[in-house]
């Protein structure tokens, strides 16, 4: 993390600096703020908000580029984009997200949204996981098995946008086999990467 947040304080000057469109700092950087106090109410909220002097850049100029709008440079943990796809309708979809969404009383640090994917004739959870040590993929698809179940619909798959931690692919792996005690450490490839 210290590195982390080195990178960005020299990558946010930089983009002030070089490019000329204000930056804002979230996350380690800001503790308390993430993406979506900056984005709520759009980018002449936020715009506002900077004439009222509410929020002040970090760095770079104090006006959002009309084209570019501003930049957010943060340092956190890993956040795994994480979705799950259903067979039901788009207000199932939605009150599952609401029940696992940690502002509705669900899971810590998971964010949700219910899509409609028509291509595909089904729906989804999407998900942003935020920390995946405090909820675990597995238990998240088991507290949305659960949601869907009571709704009669069903979960019919799931996909990972991008990376994850191998600890968290391992904690899911050691959970569904029934593995006491398993974690990133049993891993053969991961010991082998630490030596």
């Amino acid at each position: 993390m210290p590195r982390a947040r080195e990178a960005a304080l020299e990558l946010g000057a930089r983009i002030g600096a070089e490019l000329g469109l204000p930056v804002f700092q979230y996350g380690e950087l800001a503790p308390g703020r993430g993406p979506a106090f900056f984005r709520r109410g759009g980018p002449a909220e936020l715009q506002r908000r900077i004439d009222a002097g509410e929020i002040e850049p970090d760095f770079g100029p104090k006006r959002l580029d009309d084209s570019a709008g501003g930049v957010l440079v943060g340092a956190r943990r890993p956040l795994i984009a994480f979705n799950v796809n259903l067979r039901g309708d788009l207000d199932t979809a939605r009150q599952i997200a609401g029940a696992v969404r940690e502002s509705g009383g669900g899971l810590p640090g998971v964010r949700a949204l219910g899509l409609d994917l028509p291509t595909a004739g089904l729906v989804q959870v999407s998900m942003n996981v935020e920390d995946w040590e405090a909820a675990a993929l597995h238990d998240i698809v088991g507290r949305i098995e659960a949601e869907a179940h009571a709704r009669k619909a069903e979960v019919v798959g799931s996909e990972l946008v991008g990376l994850m931690p191998a600890g968290a692919a391992a904690a899911a792996a050691g959970a569904m086999l029934r593995i006491d005690g398993f974690d990133s450490s049993r891993v053969l490839e991961l010991r082998l990467l630490d030596r």
